[in-house]
């Protein structure tokens, strides 16, 4: 098996077996790190193979700079639910972390530094709990070098899953699994992070109570500072929150995000404190954002878009252009930034299914409003104009029945500057 692997990717490797690693013993980290540290002073490979196995930790260990930890998958492993309880982990390389259980403070059980990369292999917490509510972690894989990479590994139920900070050009790619609390953390990126085909989806455990920590508590991707990031093809499923922009210490972040999805949000998909002032564009994603008795019993509203009022240094503007937004959501979008929400070419399937009270499709209390060649598939209210509106223009769009706009008062219209396709039907 370690030649065919040797002939595969036409390079040397060590191994961890050579360096004193076993799938019968209960630490691991030593051979790991001892082999780590031979590649880093090898004039002949920077690549560390851990053949197929389960490979137990007590501890933690680094990749240093130009290091690989190379597993036995050629793409990124998927491992369900169903089935035997060890998940059938029985066809390539497992690790499986037992350090600091109990609490998310402590070294991550694996640390990059630069032009690092893990790939080819699958992370699993072996005592966490399957159906009790979920016991906290340390950051299973932090990113802290610039060029760090992170490709084809399954994390299949880390508390804390993958912590890119003061990771410049990061690339993280073909990642799937369940974390529970935060999925993907991005913070202080100074230069172009990279992330794309990231799937979360609850494969561990959709047991009770287990799976309402995450349904309450969870966010799949959480971006703080960062100079640009470029994200391609992600998913959430199941979580508090889908994506959220936040604030940090170093500010906050703009970016370019194509193809993201976000299923059974139960607070929001996308959730944005904070942005710089060149903004979010968001193009082709779809969105859902509800709850079900079957999943969680709650009154939390569900809604796609929430634009906090918060610290929005940047205005927090946001362009959503030729995505969908569909499941029984209270609203599609809640708006209270400062800054611009833009809606080009999408198209709003349902709004207003969970209190059933009127409300409209966007509500807009705040900033400036642009919705243009939009499909509102459903004959209710489709825009609600709050006094606090600077602008608002409302053109292009294909609605079933009339249009229905809410506006505060006769002069939030003028001061809006509210311009309807149709302005008899505005009300």
């Amino acid at each position: 098996m370690l030649q065919l692997l040797a002939a595969t990717f036409a390079v040397p490797y060590i191994s961890v077996v050579d360096h004193g690693a076993s799938t019968t013993a209960t630490d691991n980290t030593k051979a790991f790190s001892d082999a780590m540290s031979a590649a880093q002073h090898s004039n002949v490979t920077s690549v560390v193979y851990a053949p197929p196995g389960r490979w137990r930790f007590a501890g933690s260990f680094v990749l240093p700079r130009g290091v690989t930890l190379q597993g036995s998958y050629s793409s990124v492993p998927s491992h369900d639910e169903y089935g035997a309880s060890d998940h059938g982990l029985t066809d390539g390389t497992v690790l499986e972390p037992t350090q600091g259980r109990g609490s998310t403070v402590g070294a991550p059980f694996v640390t990059l530094r630069e032009n690092a990369a893990i790939r080819g292999l699958v992370i699993y917490h072996v005592e966490q709990e399957r159906t009790a509510w979920p016991v906290p972690y340390p950051w299973t894989i932090q990113l802290s070098g610039n060029n760090a990479a992170v490709t084809d590994v399954e994390l299949l139920n880390p508390y804390l899953g993958i912590n890119a900070t003061l990771a410049g050009r990061h690339y993280i790619a073909r990642v799937q699994g369940q974390p529970l609390l935060i999925g993907l953390y991005v913070d202080q990126t100074y230069d172009i992070g990279r992330i794309e085909d990231v799937h979360f989806n609850p494969w561990y455990s959709t047991k009770h109570p287990f799976v309402e920590f995450q349904l309450v508590h969870g966010r799949a991707f959480v971006f703080g500072r960062s100079d640009w990031e470029y994200v391609l093809n992600t998913f959430a499923f199941g979580y508090a929150v889908g994506y959220h922009f936040i604030q940090t210490s170093t500010g906050s972040m703009n970016g370019n995000f194509v193809g993201l999805g976000a299923d059974l949000a139960v607070n929001a998909s996308v959730l944005v404190d904070a942005t710089k002032p060149a903004g979010l564009l968001i193009t082709n994603g779809e969105f859902t954002a509800f709850h079900t008795p079957q999943w969680i019993d709650s009154t939390v509203e569900s809604t796609h878009v929430v634009v906090s009022k918060g610290p929005c240094v940047g205005g927090c503007p946001v362009t959503f252009a030729s995505s969908s937004f569909w499941g029984p959501a209270s609203q599609v979008a809640l708006l209270r930034g400062t800054g611009t929400t833009s809606f080009n070419n999408c198209n709003f399937v349902a709004w207003d299914e969970q209190a059933k009270d009127g409300r409209a499709a966007i509500r807009a209390y705040a900033g400036n409003l642009i919705l243009r060649g939009n499909t509102f598939e459903q004959d209710k209210v489709q825009v609600e104009l709050g006094s606090g509106v600077a602008k608002a223009s409302i053109v292009g769009n294909v609605v079933k029945g009339k249009y229905r706009v809410k506006v505060a008062s006769t002069k939030t219209r003028v001061k809006a500057g509210l311009n309807v396709d149709d302005a008899d039907d505005a009300a």
